[in-house]
Parts: structure tokens; sequence; C-alpha cells
């Protein structure tokens, strides 16, 4: 069984924290292996992210972690890996879990995942056939507030990836959010945290604190941003 970590991406690399991403992944996992592909789509385009979808079928590995560029690795992730090979797919719950943030799919409370961080294997092949198929075909616009104004998104991947996981009937493992960790809304935490999600760079107590709890004697302790 291969196991390895793949990222896609489309426009100009010279814009995107690539080095910092492929940094963290050597320091904490030098032993696998780190596929970056460039994808044809148009820059800018909130369509784009509907490549998405493909990412199964561009992995090399058996057992992967899709990280989006804009992450960095802050701990070992061997847990996300092992609970993918049990369930499938393991994965973290949006910032915004609410799946009706797409008018035109969900009415209900289905549940919005993120995107940004999956472990999968090829045994959640029915959700990404499923995804695939929805990003080109559904409306996934979302409508939101903007400085009090209503604004709309013409296009994301996460409404079709969770209207797939829902068609499919999949469970996926759910991480808590220490494995998706998106600072400019997660404001406090426990514990370390293993996978940032922001452009920003970590400060450096989050270097402090996985070096505290990777200690055998280190206890378990709420933390605040700022």
């Amino acid at each position: 069984m291969t196991r390895g970590i793949l990222s896609i991406y489309w426009g100009d690399e010279s814009k995107l924290p690539i080095d910092r991403l492929k940094a963290s992944v050597k320091k904490y996992h030098p032993e696998l292996q780190h596929e970056i592909i460039k994808v044809e789509a148009p820059s800018g385009n909130p369509s784009s992210l509907n490549k998405k979808a493909a990412m199964l079928d561009l992995s090399p590995f058996d057992e992967t972690l899709f990280l989006d560029l804009d992450t960095v690795v802050l701990g070992r992730l061997d847990f996300g890996f092992e609970k993918a090979a049990q369930h499938g797919m393991a994965l973290a719950i949006c910032e915004a879990p609410w799946g009706r943030r797409y008018p035109k799919i969900f009415q209900g409370d289905q549940i919005e995942y993120n995107t940004g961080v999956i472990f999968f294997t090829k045994q959640a092949q029915c959700v990404f056939d499923m995804w695939k198929l929805l990003a080109g075909s559904i409306d996934s616009s979302i409508v939101f507030v903007n400085d009090g104004q209503i604004a709309t998104m013409s296009s994301n991947d996460q409404g079709p990836f969770a209207l797939a996981v829902d068609k499919a009937k999949f469970n996926p493992f759910v991480l808590p959010l220490n494995w998706n960790f998106r600072p400019i809304w997660h404001k406090s935490f426990f514990g370390p945290i293993k996978i940032w999600h922001d452009y920003s760079d970590p400060p450096p107590i989050f270097d402090e604190l996985t070096a505290y709890y990777a200690k055998s004697d280190s206890i378990i302790q709420y933390h605040q941003q700022g």
C-alpha cells in the first residue's frame, strides 16, 4: 500500500505558498511523497474550484491526503490516514456547517464539509464519481451577506461535494477542527493544531504548542488566538 500527499493548483504558482507547504510536509512527514499537480482552469473564476473533484483520479497513491496549497502541516498526520483506511474518507466539517448556504442544492440540515483537507482511499470512489458529475451540472452558487449587503458567489466546490456525500449515503470519519484549522473563524481550540489552513503564516506559538504536546506528560489545554 502506498501513502502520499496530493495538492493541485491552477493559475500563477508564484502567487501561491507552495514552498511553505512543501517545507512543512518535509518537516513532519519526510517519508511521504508529495505530488503537486497544475491543472488547466481559468484563474480567478470560482468554477475552477470544481477541478478538485478529480483528486482521486489524479492521485497515484492507495492512501491519499489532499491538501490545499494554503495549508501548513504542524504535526504527524498518521491518525488521519488510519481513519481514512478504515472508513474510506476522513475530513472536517466546514467552519460554516450548513449545506443550505447553497439554496439551489439544500434546504434542510445537511452538512457542508471543507474540501481543503481530505484523507481518502479508493473506498470513497462512489463519492468522487458523484462529485465530478454534480460539479459540472448543478447550480452551486452561495448567497451571503458582506458588509450588510446581500451578495452571491457564482460557484463553489463544497456544495456539490456535500451533495455527493449525501447522495452516495457515505459516512466519512469526521475529524475535529484541529485537523483543518481556519484562523479567520476559529479563534480558540484545545490541544495541538495538526493542519493550519490560511494564507497567513502560523504564529510561532503554534510550533511551541506542537513541541509541548509531543511530550508524553503534556496536558491538553484550552488556547485562544491573539
